[in-house]
């Protein structure tokens, strides 16, 4: 097994199978792959939880019942302890997002040649399955959420209220020409703090995503050119039930990652949402 067989089967795995709506512009290109296995995740999301919806029981409910119920317990009491405003969007949001961005993320748990190779066995030369591993998916999100976050900033504040807070926090002056001096640096700081919350909501679910399957790949390449009679032999056994154990134990605590980046992907959104209907200032 050769370097170069190595690194050609890790730089295959991490290739997304992209189509150029300009030909020649890395802008205008897409990677399907992504795009399609998020879909496929809502439309998984949807229907699961439409079928609940459509079958709930009032009297001895089903396990599955009884699963949503405690998910959507459990996601409306961290919204409630978080925001403290009335709204119709917030908690389906952040529902929305838990469970979507876990399924994203959960697709990371397929054998990562899985896939792939059902992919190239129909043509399909590139097949990259977990959509939170591209980075425009992830910023996507991340952007949405704060395009939702701005539109608050503006209704709930009204564009003088907001701009008070712009201009003023979260150095105040005791007079008006202190204020006046302060507000460049209270600009800075409020840029500085705009940028950087979807770029750190996006950068940080892509990072956590993108180190979790690079290490599956790891892991993968254990066995990667070993023919039949190379695998049974005592030292192609050893190194498939290392292969096996050591992907057994990342995946166990990969489950946790990918549940624990779920959260926090969600917790920041209902933080941010909670400060832009915040009109204390």
């Amino acid at each position: 097994m050769s370097a170069g067989s190595i690194g050609e089967y890790i730089e295959h795995h991490l290739k997304n199978n992209t189509l150029e709506l300009v030909e020649g512009s890395a802008f205008w290109t897409v990677n399907v792959d992504s795009v399609v296995y998020s879909l496929i995740t809502a439309v998984v999301f949807l229907c699961f939880f439409g079928y609940i919806a459509k079958n709930v029981k009032s009297g001895v409910p089903s396990k599955s019942q009884n699963f949503i119920e405690m998910v959507i317990g459990f996601v409306n009491e961290q919204v409630n302890d978080l925001f403290h405003y009335k709204s119709k969007v917030v908690a389906p949001l952040a529902l929305s997002i838990f469970i979507w961005v876990f399924l994203m993320n959960f697709m990371d748990l397929i054998p990562v040649d899985l896939l792939p190779a059902a992919g190239q066995a129909v043509g399909i030369d590139y097949m990259r399955v977990v959509p939170s591993t591209d980075l425009n998916i992830t910023f996507g999100m991340s952007f949405a959420v704060m395009l939702l976050v701005m539109y608050y900033n503006f209704a709930k504040k009204g564009l003088v209220g907001y701009a008070k807070e712009y201009f003023g926090h979260p150095f105040e002056g005791p007079n008006t020409f202190v204020k006046i001096i302060l507000s460049p640096f209270n600009v800075i700081l409020n840029t500085v703090e705009t940028i950087a919350k979807p770029v750190s909501l996006g950068l940080r679910l892509f990072g956590n995503l993108y180190a979790g399957e690079l290490i599956f790949i790891l892991i993968a390449v254990f066995t990667l050119g070993y023919g039949l009679e190379q695998l049974m032999s005592l030292g192609g056994i050893a190194m498939i039930v290392g292969q096996l154990l050591l992907g057994s134990i990342w995946a166990i605590f990969h489950i946790l990652i990918i549940l624990l980046q779920a959260f926090i992907f969600m917790m920041l959104s209902v933080v941010y949402l909670a400060q832009s209907h915040d009109t204390g200032h």
